[in-house]
């Protein structure tokens, strides 16, 4: 007689089932990494920002309004900030109000969420503090 070694069809498929239920649990774990890194990328453009804008009120006594945004690989700076670019995905629109604060508002391409800090200024959505980055 010979023996046969290996394993069964059913204890195949269990191992099958066991790995598509692990599957299951991990996957949507993972799809909120990714929007989590979104809006770290937006509330960091959002701090910078906030940094060249009031160096650029130090040296000239005014805010800018302006834009930037780096969306497809093409890059459109803010040159009066600094050549302020903000970071891949993200596009990023300051507001001033006549010298006395300025708003800032940013989006990323991969996602619908927006973030805001202002300064100076009435609260700007998602925003609620001054000085601190916020997204919803």
């Amino acid at each position: 007689m010979q023996r046969r070694t290996g394993f069964t069809l059913i204890e195949l498929l269990i191992v099958v089932v066991i790995i598509g239920i692990l599957a299951a649990i991990a996957v949507p774990k993972f799809a909120s990494t990714k929007e989590k890194a979104y809006l770290a990328a937006m509330k960091s453009d959002l701090r910078n920002g906030a940094t060249a804008q009031e160096g650029h009120f130090a040296d000239n006594q005014a805010y800018l309004s302006g834009s930037a945004s780096n969306i497809g690989g093409t890059a459109t700076p803010l040159v009066a900030l600094g050549d302020f670019v903000p970071s891949s995905g993200v596009s990023i629109t300051f507001t001033a109000t006549a010298g006395t604060g300025w708003s800032a508002v940013t989006s990323h391409s991969a996602t619908t969420k927006t973030c805001a800090i202002f300064m100076g200024v009435g609260a700007v959505a998602p925003a609620t503090v001054d000085g601190e980055p916020k997204c919803l």
